[in-house]
């Protein structure tokens, strides 16, 4: 490569565009669709499918245990296994901001396509930009996907009943707590990093354990609160959960004490909440904790017929107050 860092010029559709291409991008992405050089892919999809899209703006773009790159993948997967549907194709759209180095997009490619292996999907087709200096912070990712929706599953919040329980996969607030150590200097144990990972096998193991899986969503923005305030506005139906069982490292609760935030409100890049009915909780649960992303599940409350659209969290006392959907804002640039 030519050159060191990116130039406007790399943007433009020209020599310098093909050289990115070539030297840069294909070698650390592609796969035979990819190799087609179309305007779009060709891919083989056949009966009920799910699509989605999200962009990615986080910062810093590399953090302890992943980068923008690896969140762009594991994101977009997760979104589609939260429909149940298993993530086949991604689109993948660079936009680069002008002296970014060379360097760093190849290191966020090669997470992208760490990211993509794991989750056994192709990025098949996508786009690269470049803006000016000042015009945005070295670099933002969009991606979309496609998946096959697993038969028999029905996931949708409009299958919630009061008498559920809500299971969430593992640790809460890894990722955030990542993400601010790194901005404001906050030293971690080696143990604390993001939680970013693609959940499409551990949905799989979960739906082929059980059908009676009313609703599952990614805590990502907003967190557990977000997620559970959202869900029980939907359905009409209220929610309690446990304080003394929401699974929070100490280390995570130190991070939220010392910058004044709440651990239901973090976001998290490689758990779910999943909604089920009672009768199959301990099958769900076990076919969970045989996964290496859900050895942690553990159920964290139950939906409820009282306060309607409302979530109340029971402290160790006994008393019950009301978690509140976040501001938003509250913590910028996490995803």
């Amino acid at each position: 490569m030519a050159h060191d860092v990116i130039e406007m010029a790399h943007g433009a559709g020209g020599r310098m565009g093909g050289e990115l291409m070539r030297e840069v991008i294909f070698p650390a992405i592609g796969n035979d669709i990819l190799a087609e050089m179309h305007d779009g892919a060709h891919v083989n999809v056949s009966g009920n499918i799910a699509m989605t899209t999200d962009s990615y703006v986080v910062k810093p773009i590399f953090f302890r245990g992943g980068s923008i790159g690896r969140l762009a993948v594991c994101g977009t997967v997760n979104d589609l296994a939260m429909t149940g549907a298993m993530a086949r194709y991604l689109t993948l759209a660079l936009i680069l901001e002008e002296g970014f180095p060379i360097d760093e997009l190849r290191r966020v490619l090669a997470d992208v396509r760490k990211a993509a292996d794991e989750a056994d999907v192709k990025i098949v087709t996508g786009d690269t930009k470049v803006v000016g200096r000042g015009a945005g912070d070295g670099i933002y990712i969009n991606t979309a996907g496609v998946g096959d929706i697993v038969d028999g599953a029905d996931i949708a919040p409009k299958n919630i009943r009061a008498g559920m329980d809500i299971i969430v996969s593992g640790y809460l607030g890894d990722h955030a707590a990542t993400i601010m150590a790194a901005r404001h200097g906050i030293s971690l144990p080696e143990s604390i990093k993001t939680d970013a990972a693609p959940l499409k096998s551990l949905v799989a193991s979960m739906l082929a354990t059980s059908k009676n899986i009313a609703v599952m969503r990614d805590p990502t923005r907003g967190g557990v609160a977000a997620v559970l305030n959202e869900l029980a506005g939907q359905a009409g139906v209220g929610m309690l959960i446990d304080e003394d069982k929401l699974p929070v490292r100490e280390e995570v609760r130190g991070v939220c004490d010392l910058l004044g935030f709440d651990p239901l409100n973090l976001a998290n890049e490689g758990k779910l909440i999943a909604i089920v009915k009672r009768e199959d909780t301990e099958k769900i649960l076990a076919a969970m904790r045989n996964h290496p992303l859900g050895e942690h599940a553990t159920v964290i409350g139950t939906t409820t017929k009282e306060g309607a659209g409302e979530v109340g969290l029971r402290t160790p006392l006994g008393s019950i107050r009301m978690v509140e959907m976040p501001m938003g804002g509250l913590v910028p640039r996490i995803c």
